[in-house]
C-alpha cells in the first residue's frame, strides 16, 4: 500500500514539474531577418543588442539590478559552428555579444548566420537570422599592413566603433597618414597567448591589423628594424620616437610589431556582379512549372542508332566470313602442279598402306596386350599378380575374413 502511494506521489510531481518546464521554456520568439553587406579586406563587427532580444521575451521577470541574464549563441545555417572567418565573443550573460571577423576572397557570397538568445531566468529563447552578403573590395587589399599588440585591452573593448575610431586616430599620427582602415581584430588567446591572472588591470591582449595605401612612416620602420629586434631580445625598448602617441588609452607592445608589404598578384577575371545578383529585394523564387518537352526524338536516337550500328557490323562480319572464302577449287588453281602431284601421291600411299593393314590376318602383337610376360608370353591379371610376381600386399584386406 505504501509503495502504491509513493508511486502516485512521484507521478504527480513529475507531471507538475513537466508542466512548469513547458510553461517556462516552451516559448520561442523569432525576430525579423537582418541583412548586412560587407566587403573583403576590412573588419566586420556586429553587436547583438541585449535590449532587442530582451524585448522579444514574453515574460517581464528581471533581477534586482534590472538586467536579464542573456546568453547568445551563433552558428552557420545547417552547421554546428560559425564559419572560420567569423567569431562570437561575449564576456558574460549581463554583457552584449559581438560577431566579428575579416572575410577574404574565399568567402565571397551569402552567409546565413542563426543567432539564438536564451533567457537564463525563464528559459525563453529568441532567434534571428543575419544574412551577410560578402562582395570583393574594389580597391583590393592595402599594400602596406601593420599588426599591433594592444596589451591593456580585451577583444570586447576594441570591437565597439568608438574604440576602433579612437585607435585609428591615434595611429594616424604615427603613420603620418589619415587613410587607414582596420583589417582584422584577434584576441591574443586565439594566437597562443596565456589566460591572464584574475587581477585587476590584467588583460588578455588584442592583435589589431591595420592597412593603408601609404608607405610606412620612419617611426614604424625604426621600431621594426634589426637593431630594435636586438634590443627587444635583451629586454629593452626598441628604437622608436612615437611611444607616447597611444598612451594612456592603448599600451602597444612594440616588440611584437609586424610590418607586412603585400604585393599585388594578378588574378583571373572573376564573375561580374551585375543585375543577376539579388540585392535586398527578397529570396529567389524559382518557377513552379516547366514547359512540356517532346522526348520521342531523343528516345528514338538513343535506341535506333546503336541498333543500326550493330546491324552494319553484323553484315560486314558475315560478308567477311561467308562470302570471302577461297574454296578448294580456287586454292588448287593457285597451287603449282608439282605441289599438287606431291600432295596427291602422299595421300595415295597413305590410303594404300591403310588398306593393306586392314587386310592382314596375323595375331595381335604382344606389345598391344594389357599385361604379358616377355619370356613366356603368358598373360596375367595385373591386379592379383602383377608381372607374374607375388601377390600385392597393398591389395590385402586389413581385417582377415573369417572362413
Amino acid at each position: 500500500m505504501e509503495a502504491a502511494t509513493l508511486l502516485q506521489l512521484w507521478a504527480l510531481a513529475a507531471l507538475a514539474l513537466g508542466g512548469t518546464w513547458t510553461t517556462l521554456g516552451g516559448t520561442q520568439t523569432t525576430l525579423p531577418d537582418h541583412r548586412i553587406s560587407l566587403e573583403t579586406g576590412t573588419i566586420f563587427v556586429h553587436e547583438l543588442e541585449r535590449e532587442l532580444f530582451q524585448a522579444a521575451f514574453l515574460s517581464e521577470s528581471e533581477e534586482e539590478d534590472g538586467a536579464v541574464p542573456i546568453t547568445f549563441r551563433a552558428q552557420l545555417r545547417s552547421h554546428p559552428d560559425l564559419p572560420r572567418w567569423l567569431r562570437c565573443a561575449q564576456r558574460g550573460p549581463h554583457r552584449s555579444a559581438f560577431l566579428y571577423g575579416s572575410a577574404t576572397a574565399a568567402e565571397l557570397g551569402t552567409h546565413v548566420i542563426e543567432v539564438l538568445a536564451s533567457n537564463r531566468l525563464t528559459y525563453e529563447t529568441a532567434s534571428q537570422r543575419l544574412i551577410i552578403s560578402i562582395t570583393p573590395s574594389p580597391e583590393g587589399d592595402p599594400p602596406y599592413q601593420a599588426e599591433f599588440l594592444v596589451g591593456n585591452r580585451d577583444v570586447e573593448e576594441l570591437l565597439p566603433a568608438a574604440a576602433r575610431e579612437q585607435f585609428v586616430q591615434a595611429l594616424s599620427d604615427i603613420w603620418e597618414h589619415d587613410e587607414l582602415r582596420i583589417i582584422n581584430i584577434t584576441s591574443a588567446l586565439h594566437r597562443g597567448g596565456r589566460v591572464p591572472l584574475p587581477i585587476e588591470g590584467r588583460k588578455e591582449g588584442v592583435y589589431v591589423s591595420v592597412g593603408s595605401h601609404a608607405a610606412f612612416s620612419p617611426c614604424l620602420l625604426d621600431a621594426s628594424s634589426e637593431q630594435s629586434r636586438f634590443r627587444c631580445r635583451l629586454g629593452q625598448q626598441p628604437l622608436a620616437s612615437c611611444y607616447d602617441t597611444f598612451t594612456p588609452q592603448f599600451v602597444i607592445r612594440w616588440c611584437n610589431l609586424t610590418l607586412l608589404r603585400v604585393l599585388p598578384t594578378p588574378t583571373a577575371p572573376g564573375p561580374v556582379w551585375g543585375p543577376g545578383v539579388l540585392e535586398g529585394s527578397g529570396d529567389f523564387q524559382p518557377p513552379t512549372e516547366s514547359p512540356p518537352q517532346d522526348l520521342l526524338p531523343s528516345f528514338l536516337v538513343t535506341l535506333l542508332v546503336p541498333l543500326a550500328v550493330a546491324a552494319v557490323l553484323c553484315v560486314v562480319l558475315g560478308h567477311l566470313m561467308c562470302c570471302r572464302r577461297e574454296g578448294v577449287a580456287k586454292r588448287d588453281l593457285e597451287t603449282s602442279d608439282i605441289q599438287l602431284v606431291h600432295h596427291s601421291s602422299i595421300h595415295g600411299d597413305t590410303a594404300e598402306l591403310r588398306s593393306m593393314a586392314r587386310s592382314r590376318d596375323v595375331p595381335r602383337p604382344l606389345s598391344t596386350l594389357p599385361m604379358f610376360n616377355v619370356r613366356t608370353g603368358q598373360r596375367t591379371n595385373p591386379i592379383t599378380h602383377p608381372m607374374g610376381g607375388p601377390p600385392d600386399g597393398a591389395r590385402d584386406p586389413l581385417i582377415p575374413q573369417q572362413r
